[in-house]
Protein backbone atom coordinates (compact mmCIF):
# COMPACT_ATOMS: atom_id res chain seq x y z
CA UNK A 1 0.00 0.00 0.00
CA UNK A 2 1.30 3.54 -0.87
CA UNK A 3 0.74 5.84 1.89
CA UNK A 4 -0.43 9.76 0.37
CA UNK A 5 -0.81 12.61 2.39
CA UNK A 6 -4.81 13.27 2.80
CA UNK A 7 -6.90 14.97 0.25
CA UNK A 8 -6.75 18.49 0.24
CA UNK A 9 -3.80 18.75 2.19
CA UNK A 10 -0.16 19.94 1.71
CA UNK A 11 3.76 18.76 2.55
CA UNK A 12 5.92 21.79 2.79
CA UNK A 13 9.62 21.06 2.24
CA UNK A 14 12.94 23.24 2.88
CA UNK A 15 12.61 26.03 0.56
CA UNK A 16 8.36 26.76 0.98
CA UNK A 17 8.94 26.34 4.84
CA UNK A 18 11.83 29.02 4.83
CA UNK A 19 9.16 31.23 2.62
CA UNK A 20 6.71 30.74 5.04
CA UNK A 21 8.37 31.85 8.07
CA UNK A 22 9.90 34.95 6.04
CA UNK A 23 6.41 36.19 5.95
CA UNK A 24 5.12 34.69 8.99
CA UNK A 25 7.96 36.63 10.97
CA UNK A 26 7.27 39.53 8.83
CA UNK A 27 3.38 39.54 9.69
CA UNK A 28 4.47 39.17 13.20
CA UNK A 29 6.93 41.78 13.55
CA UNK A 30 4.44 44.46 12.33
CA UNK A 31 1.65 43.03 14.94
CA UNK A 32 3.76 43.42 17.55
CA UNK A 33 4.96 46.74 16.86
CA UNK A 34 1.63 47.41 16.70
CA UNK A 35 1.21 46.49 20.58
CA UNK A 36 -0.76 43.52 19.57
CA UNK A 37 0.24 39.89 21.92
CA UNK A 38 0.61 36.69 20.50
CA UNK A 39 -2.58 34.12 21.58
CA UNK A 40 -2.61 30.06 21.06
CA UNK A 41 -6.11 28.63 20.76
CA UNK A 42 -7.19 24.56 20.70
CA UNK A 43 -7.46 23.33 17.31
CA UNK A 44 -10.43 21.92 17.76
CA UNK A 45 -13.51 23.16 20.33
CA UNK A 46 -16.83 22.19 20.80
CA UNK A 47 -19.21 22.11 18.03
CA UNK A 48 -21.66 23.95 19.39
CA UNK A 49 -18.70 27.50 18.81
CA UNK A 50 -19.58 27.28 15.31
CA UNK A 51 -22.99 26.25 14.95
CA UNK A 52 -23.74 29.14 17.47
CA UNK A 53 -21.63 32.15 15.47
CA UNK A 54 -22.76 30.49 11.77
CA UNK A 55 -25.99 28.30 11.78
CA UNK A 56 -26.01 24.18 12.26
CA UNK A 57 -25.59 24.69 8.40
CA UNK A 58 -22.26 25.13 9.26
CA UNK A 59 -21.70 21.43 9.98
CA UNK A 60 -21.93 21.04 5.87
CA UNK A 61 -18.59 22.34 5.47
CA UNK A 62 -16.50 21.60 8.55
CA UNK A 63 -14.77 18.16 10.32
CA UNK A 64 -17.11 17.80 13.03
CA UNK A 65 -16.79 14.29 15.28
CA UNK A 66 -17.30 12.94 18.48
CA UNK A 67 -14.49 12.13 20.89
CA UNK A 68 -14.68 8.96 22.94
CA UNK A 69 -16.50 10.85 25.61
CA UNK A 70 -19.70 11.49 23.21
CA UNK A 71 -18.84 15.25 23.22
CA UNK A 72 -19.37 16.86 19.99
CA UNK A 73 -16.03 18.79 18.33
CA UNK A 74 -15.12 19.91 15.60
CA UNK A 75 -11.51 21.18 13.84
CA UNK A 76 -12.00 24.95 13.99
CA UNK A 77 -13.08 26.06 10.67
CA UNK A 78 -11.73 29.72 11.74
CA UNK A 79 -10.27 31.74 14.42
CA UNK A 80 -12.45 34.54 15.21
CA UNK A 81 -15.12 32.53 16.84
CA UNK A 82 -12.16 30.78 19.62
CA UNK A 83 -10.59 34.44 20.01
CA UNK A 84 -14.10 35.40 21.58
CA UNK A 85 -14.97 32.12 23.25
CA UNK A 86 -11.01 32.78 24.89
CA UNK A 87 -11.89 36.40 25.81
CA UNK A 88 -15.41 34.83 27.70
CA UNK A 89 -13.06 32.19 29.58
CA UNK A 90 -10.20 33.98 30.33
CA UNK A 91 -10.15 37.97 29.65
CA UNK A 92 -13.28 39.64 30.71
CA UNK A 93 -11.91 41.78 33.44
CA UNK A 94 -8.50 42.53 31.90
CA UNK A 95 -7.98 46.51 30.87
CA UNK A 96 -9.61 47.35 27.49
CA UNK A 97 -8.70 47.36 24.33
CA UNK A 98 -6.85 44.15 24.14
CA UNK A 99 -5.01 43.48 21.10
CA UNK A 100 -4.19 40.11 19.94
CA UNK A 101 -2.87 37.99 17.28
CA UNK A 102 -2.95 34.53 16.23
CA UNK A 103 -1.70 32.32 13.43
CA UNK A 104 -2.72 28.47 13.19
CA UNK A 105 -4.18 25.79 10.75
CA UNK A 106 -7.77 25.81 10.30
CA UNK A 107 -10.01 23.29 8.74
CA UNK A 108 -12.75 22.92 5.75
CA UNK A 109 -14.85 20.08 4.62
CA UNK A 110 -15.11 21.33 1.06
CA UNK A 111 -13.62 20.09 -2.55
CA UNK A 112 -10.31 20.88 -3.14
CA UNK A 113 -9.61 23.24 -5.98
CA UNK A 114 -7.06 25.81 -6.77
CA UNK A 115 -6.23 27.98 -3.89
CA UNK A 116 -8.60 26.22 -1.37
CA UNK A 117 -7.24 23.31 0.75
CA UNK A 118 -8.92 21.28 3.23
CA UNK A 119 -6.12 22.36 5.67
CA UNK A 120 -5.57 26.09 5.58
CA UNK A 121 -3.81 28.72 7.45
CA UNK A 122 -5.10 32.23 9.08
CA UNK A 123 -2.70 34.86 10.50
CA UNK A 124 -4.83 37.92 11.77
CA UNK A 125 -5.67 40.31 14.81
CA UNK A 126 -8.64 40.82 17.04
CA UNK A 127 -9.08 44.07 18.95
CA UNK A 128 -11.68 43.83 21.69
CA UNK A 129 -13.47 46.81 23.46
CA UNK A 130 -11.63 49.67 21.10
CA UNK A 131 -13.96 52.25 20.14
CA UNK A 132 -14.92 52.89 16.54
CA UNK A 133 -13.70 54.14 13.98
CA UNK A 134 -10.48 54.81 15.70
CA UNK A 135 -9.64 50.57 16.28
CA UNK A 136 -10.49 50.10 12.60
CA UNK A 137 -8.53 52.97 11.19
CA UNK A 138 -5.37 51.42 12.85
CA UNK A 139 -6.46 47.72 11.93
CA UNK A 140 -6.83 48.53 8.19
CA UNK A 141 -3.47 50.51 8.85
CA UNK A 142 -1.75 47.55 10.36
CA UNK A 143 -3.06 44.79 7.39
CA UNK A 144 -1.73 47.59 4.68
CA UNK A 145 2.01 47.96 6.60
CA UNK A 146 2.25 44.25 6.68
CA UNK A 147 1.99 43.76 3.08
CA UNK A 148 4.26 46.59 2.57
CA UNK A 149 6.86 45.25 4.38
CA UNK A 150 6.43 42.05 2.07
CA UNK A 151 6.96 44.26 -1.04
CA UNK A 152 3.23 43.16 -2.30
CA UNK A 153 2.86 45.23 -5.34
CA UNK A 154 -0.44 46.15 -6.44
CA UNK A 155 -2.77 44.92 -3.68
CA UNK A 156 -6.15 46.71 -3.50
CA UNK A 157 -7.92 47.82 -0.14
CA UNK A 158 -12.14 47.90 -0.31
CA UNK A 159 -13.89 49.05 1.92
CA UNK A 160 -17.68 49.95 3.18
CA UNK A 161 -19.37 50.20 6.20
CA UNK A 162 -22.97 47.60 6.66
CA UNK A 163 -24.79 50.83 8.85
CA UNK A 164 -25.64 52.52 5.64
CA UNK A 165 -26.83 49.76 4.01
CA UNK A 166 -28.93 48.58 7.02
CA UNK A 167 -29.57 52.01 7.98
CA UNK A 168 -32.13 51.98 4.57
CA UNK A 169 -33.25 48.56 5.44
CA UNK A 170 -34.41 49.09 8.64
CA UNK A 171 -36.27 52.84 8.07
CA UNK A 172 -38.04 50.23 5.50
CA UNK A 173 -39.03 48.02 8.60
CA UNK A 174 -37.11 44.29 6.68
CA UNK A 175 -36.62 42.87 9.50
CA UNK A 176 -32.74 41.57 10.75
CA UNK A 177 -33.13 38.15 9.04
CA UNK A 178 -34.40 39.39 6.19
CA UNK A 179 -31.47 42.28 6.17
CA UNK A 180 -29.30 39.21 6.72
CA UNK A 181 -30.21 37.37 3.46
CA UNK A 182 -30.13 40.57 1.52
CA UNK A 183 -26.11 41.33 3.31
CA UNK A 184 -25.38 37.60 1.64
CA UNK A 185 -26.42 38.52 -1.47
CA UNK A 186 -24.58 41.46 -2.10
CA UNK A 187 -21.75 39.66 -0.28
CA UNK A 188 -21.90 36.64 -2.96
CA UNK A 189 -22.76 39.65 -5.91
CA UNK A 190 -25.65 37.98 -7.22
CA UNK A 191 -27.55 40.50 -8.55
CA UNK A 192 -30.24 38.24 -9.79
CA UNK A 193 -31.41 37.07 -6.65
CA UNK A 194 -30.72 40.04 -4.82
CA UNK A 195 -33.24 42.39 -6.63
CA UNK A 196 -35.47 38.96 -6.88
CA UNK A 197 -35.86 38.99 -3.13
CA UNK A 198 -36.11 43.02 -2.87
CA UNK A 199 -39.51 42.74 -5.39
CA UNK A 200 -40.49 39.73 -2.74
CA UNK A 201 -40.13 41.53 0.46
CA UNK A 202 -42.03 44.63 -1.40
CA UNK A 203 -39.21 47.30 -0.23
CA UNK A 204 -40.23 50.47 -2.01
CA UNK A 205 -39.14 51.15 -5.24
CA UNK A 206 -37.09 54.35 -3.89
CA UNK A 207 -35.22 52.37 -1.11
CA UNK A 208 -34.71 49.50 -3.59
CA UNK A 209 -33.21 52.13 -6.42
CA UNK A 210 -30.76 53.39 -3.75
CA UNK A 211 -29.71 50.23 -2.30
CA UNK A 212 -29.06 49.16 -5.58
CA UNK A 213 -27.04 52.29 -6.81
CA UNK A 214 -25.13 52.05 -3.27
CA UNK A 215 -23.67 48.60 -3.79
CA UNK A 216 -22.19 49.47 -7.38
CA UNK A 217 -20.45 52.56 -6.37
CA UNK A 218 -16.80 52.66 -5.74
CA UNK A 219 -14.18 55.61 -5.14
CA UNK A 220 -11.78 57.73 -2.91
CA UNK A 221 -12.39 60.23 -0.32
CA UNK A 222 -14.98 62.27 -2.77
CA UNK A 223 -17.67 59.38 -2.66
CA UNK A 224 -18.83 60.37 0.48
CA UNK A 225 -20.25 63.77 -0.60
CA UNK A 226 -22.06 62.10 -3.70
CA UNK A 227 -23.35 59.17 -1.00
CA UNK A 228 -24.22 61.68 1.51
CA UNK A 229 -27.15 63.58 -1.20
CA UNK A 230 -28.08 59.72 -2.27
CA UNK A 231 -28.93 58.82 1.30
CA UNK A 232 -30.11 62.30 2.86
CA UNK A 233 -33.81 61.34 4.01
CA UNK A 234 -32.70 58.27 5.89
CA UNK A 235 -30.92 59.24 9.20
CA UNK A 236 -29.51 55.91 10.62
CA UNK A 237 -27.37 55.70 6.75
CA UNK A 238 -26.09 59.27 7.28
CA UNK A 239 -25.08 58.41 10.41
CA UNK A 240 -23.08 55.57 9.33
CA UNK A 241 -21.69 57.57 6.50
CA UNK A 242 -20.54 60.04 8.78
CA UNK A 243 -18.71 57.58 10.57
CA UNK A 244 -16.89 55.92 7.41
CA UNK A 245 -15.78 59.81 6.63
CA UNK A 246 -14.25 59.63 9.76
CA UNK A 247 -12.57 56.53 9.44
CA UNK A 248 -11.24 57.90 5.95
CA UNK A 249 -9.25 60.61 7.92
CA UNK A 250 -8.00 58.47 10.27
CA UNK A 251 -6.85 56.25 7.91
CA UNK A 252 -4.53 58.68 6.55
CA UNK A 253 -3.43 60.02 9.49
CA UNK A 254 -1.96 56.63 10.09
CA UNK A 255 -0.08 57.07 6.60
CA UNK A 256 -2.60 54.59 4.70
CA UNK A 257 -4.04 56.27 1.24
CA UNK A 258 -4.28 53.01 -0.61
CA UNK A 259 -7.99 52.35 -0.13
CA UNK A 260 -10.92 51.84 -2.55
CA UNK A 261 -14.37 52.77 -1.02
CA UNK A 262 -16.62 50.05 -2.36
CA UNK A 263 -20.01 49.99 -0.79
CA UNK A 264 -21.12 46.90 -2.06
CA UNK A 265 -18.70 44.83 0.82
CA UNK A 266 -21.16 43.19 2.82
CA UNK A 267 -21.41 40.17 5.47
CA UNK A 268 -24.26 38.16 5.79
CA UNK A 269 -23.96 38.12 9.79
CA UNK A 270 -26.41 40.17 11.99
CA UNK A 271 -23.55 40.76 14.51
CA UNK A 272 -21.43 42.92 12.00
CA UNK A 273 -22.22 46.17 12.63
CA UNK A 274 -20.29 48.31 10.86
CA UNK A 275 -16.90 48.92 8.82
CA UNK A 276 -15.59 45.60 6.70
CA UNK A 277 -12.86 45.94 4.09
CA UNK A 278 -11.01 43.07 1.66
CA UNK A 279 -8.10 43.33 0.47
CA UNK A 280 -7.52 42.09 -3.15
CA UNK A 281 -4.46 40.49 -5.34
CA UNK A 282 -5.07 40.53 -8.84
CA UNK A 283 -3.55 37.58 -10.66
CA UNK A 284 -4.97 34.78 -8.27
CA UNK A 285 -7.95 34.60 -10.37
CA UNK A 286 -11.40 33.67 -8.55
CA UNK A 287 -9.39 33.32 -5.46
CA UNK A 288 -8.03 36.87 -5.39
CA UNK A 289 -9.24 38.02 -1.74
CA UNK A 290 -6.38 37.60 0.54
CA UNK A 291 -7.38 39.06 3.63
CA UNK A 292 -11.13 40.39 4.93
CA UNK A 293 -12.42 42.36 8.22
CA UNK A 294 -14.63 44.18 10.57
CA UNK A 295 -16.33 44.87 13.23
CA UNK A 296 -18.78 42.81 14.97
CA UNK A 297 -20.45 42.20 18.56
CA UNK A 298 -19.69 38.26 18.37
CA UNK A 299 -19.05 38.24 21.91
CA UNK A 300 -22.71 39.38 23.02
CA UNK A 301 -23.98 36.21 20.55
CA UNK A 302 -22.20 33.83 22.67
CA UNK A 303 -23.66 34.58 25.98
CA UNK A 304 -21.24 37.37 27.05
CA UNK A 305 -21.77 41.53 27.53
CA UNK A 306 -22.28 43.89 24.39
CA UNK A 307 -18.80 44.71 23.67
CA UNK A 308 -17.17 45.63 20.02
CA UNK A 309 -14.36 43.77 18.27
CA UNK A 310 -12.52 44.96 15.68
CA UNK A 311 -10.21 42.11 13.70
CA UNK A 312 -8.91 40.66 10.13
CA UNK A 313 -7.46 37.50 9.41
CA UNK A 314 -4.76 37.05 6.03
CA UNK A 315 -5.73 33.97 4.46
CA UNK A 316 -1.85 32.72 4.50
CA UNK A 317 -1.77 30.82 1.80
CA UNK A 318 -2.95 33.07 -0.73
CA UNK A 319 -0.50 35.76 0.39
CA UNK A 320 2.30 32.72 -0.05
CA UNK A 321 0.86 32.22 -3.52
CA UNK A 322 0.63 36.23 -4.34
CA UNK A 323 4.32 36.56 -3.11
CA UNK A 324 5.47 33.74 -5.35
CA UNK A 325 3.56 35.13 -8.00
CA UNK A 326 5.45 38.55 -8.16
CA UNK A 327 8.77 36.29 -7.17
CA UNK A 328 8.99 38.58 -4.15
CA UNK A 329 10.52 35.66 -1.76
CA UNK A 330 14.16 35.89 -2.98
CA UNK A 331 15.46 37.07 0.50
CA UNK A 332 14.27 33.28 1.79
CA UNK A 333 16.48 31.75 -0.50
CA UNK A 334 19.90 31.91 1.25
CA UNK A 335 19.71 28.66 4.14
CA UNK A 336 22.98 29.75 6.13
CA UNK A 337 25.45 32.32 6.22
CA UNK A 338 28.27 30.41 6.47
CA UNK A 339 29.49 26.64 5.65
CA UNK A 340 32.48 25.04 6.84
CA UNK A 341 34.28 22.75 4.93
CA UNK A 342 37.78 20.64 6.44
CA UNK A 343 39.69 20.19 3.82
CA UNK A 344 40.63 16.48 4.93
CA UNK A 345 39.64 14.34 7.55
CA UNK A 346 41.72 15.32 9.77
CA UNK A 347 40.66 18.53 10.23
CA UNK A 348 37.30 17.67 10.94
CA UNK A 349 37.18 18.19 14.83
CA UNK A 350 38.51 21.62 14.48
CA UNK A 351 35.94 22.38 11.76
CA UNK A 352 33.49 21.29 14.07
CA UNK A 353 34.77 24.00 16.97
CA UNK A 354 35.15 26.58 14.36
CA UNK A 355 31.64 26.13 13.10
CA UNK A 356 30.30 26.22 16.81
CA UNK A 357 31.93 29.26 17.90
CA UNK A 358 30.21 30.72 14.65
CA UNK A 359 26.80 29.43 15.85
CA UNK A 360 27.69 31.12 19.35
CA UNK A 361 28.50 34.54 17.42
CA UNK A 362 24.54 34.36 16.05
CA UNK A 363 25.92 33.57 12.47
CA UNK A 364 23.90 30.78 10.61
CA UNK A 365 26.32 28.34 10.45
CA UNK A 366 26.29 24.42 8.49
CA UNK A 367 29.25 22.05 8.32
CA UNK A 368 30.20 19.19 5.98
CA UNK A 369 28.99 15.80 7.84
CA UNK A 370 29.11 13.51 4.76
CA UNK A 371 32.59 13.25 4.04
CA UNK A 372 33.03 14.54 0.43
CA UNK A 373 35.72 15.99 -1.45
CA UNK A 374 36.51 19.92 -1.66
CA UNK A 375 34.78 20.54 -5.83
CA UNK A 376 31.58 18.91 -3.88
CA UNK A 377 32.04 20.41 -0.70
CA UNK A 378 31.83 24.01 -2.77
CA UNK A 379 29.09 22.48 -4.80
CA UNK A 380 26.96 21.72 -2.21
CA UNK A 381 27.50 24.84 -0.11
CA UNK A 382 26.84 27.06 -3.18
CA UNK A 383 23.36 25.04 -3.75
CA UNK A 384 22.19 25.68 -0.19
CA UNK A 385 22.61 29.16 -0.65
CA UNK A 386 25.65 29.67 1.51
CA UNK A 387 27.44 33.38 1.59
CA UNK A 388 30.62 32.18 2.61
CA UNK A 389 32.63 29.25 2.90
CA UNK A 390 35.05 28.57 5.67
CA UNK A 391 37.95 26.30 4.64
CA UNK A 392 39.54 25.05 7.08
CA UNK A 393 43.21 23.35 6.06
CA UNK A 394 46.17 21.91 8.23
CA UNK A 395 48.79 24.44 6.58
CA UNK A 396 46.60 27.37 7.24
CA UNK A 397 45.95 26.22 10.43
CA UNK A 398 49.47 25.50 11.60
CA UNK A 399 49.93 29.47 10.71
CA UNK A 400 46.64 30.27 12.91
CA UNK A 401 44.67 31.25 9.24
CA UNK A 402 41.53 29.99 7.80
CA UNK A 403 40.54 30.95 4.51
CA UNK A 404 36.91 32.31 3.58
CA UNK A 405 35.90 32.25 0.33
CA UNK A 406 32.68 35.02 -0.84
CA UNK A 407 30.43 32.85 -2.94
CA UNK A 408 29.07 35.52 -4.85
CA UNK A 409 32.64 36.80 -5.44
CA UNK A 410 34.66 34.02 -5.41
CA UNK A 411 36.95 35.89 -4.24
CA UNK A 412 38.66 34.06 -0.99
CA UNK A 413 41.18 35.13 1.72
CA UNK A 414 43.28 33.93 4.69
CA UNK A 415 42.20 35.17 7.64
CA UNK A 416 43.60 35.03 11.73
CA UNK A 417 41.61 31.94 13.13
CA UNK A 418 40.59 33.48 16.04
CA UNK A 419 39.08 36.69 14.26
CA UNK A 420 36.83 34.78 11.74
CA UNK A 421 33.75 35.31 13.77
CA UNK A 422 33.92 39.44 13.61
CA UNK A 423 34.98 39.32 10.18
CA UNK A 424 31.91 37.12 8.99
CA UNK A 425 29.61 39.35 11.41
CA UNK A 426 31.14 42.31 9.74
CA UNK A 427 30.47 41.24 5.79
CA UNK A 428 27.34 39.75 6.80
CA UNK A 429 26.11 43.01 8.08
CA UNK A 430 28.05 45.22 5.29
Amino acid sequence: MELQKPRGTRDFLFKEMKERKLVENTMRKVFESYGYQEIKTPIFEDLSLFTLKSGEGITEEIYNFQDKGGRDLALRPELTAPVARLYLNQLQKAPRPIKMYYFGSCFRYERPQKGRFRQFWQMGCELIGGKSPDSEAEIIAMASQCLEELELEDYQIHLGNLGILRGILIQDNVSSDHQDEIMALIDKGDADELEKLLEELKLPASSKNILLELIGMQGHREIIGKVKDIIKDYPDALKSLEELGMLLEMLEAFGCVNYTVNLGIARGLDYYTGTVFEIYVEGLGAQKQISGGGTYNLIEVFGGEKVESTGFAFGFDRVMESLKLQEALTSAEKRVDAYVAPISPEMKLDAFRITQELRNSGISTDVELAGRKLKKILSFANNSGAQFVVLVGARELENGEVTIKDMESGDQEQVPRGNVSDILLNRIKG
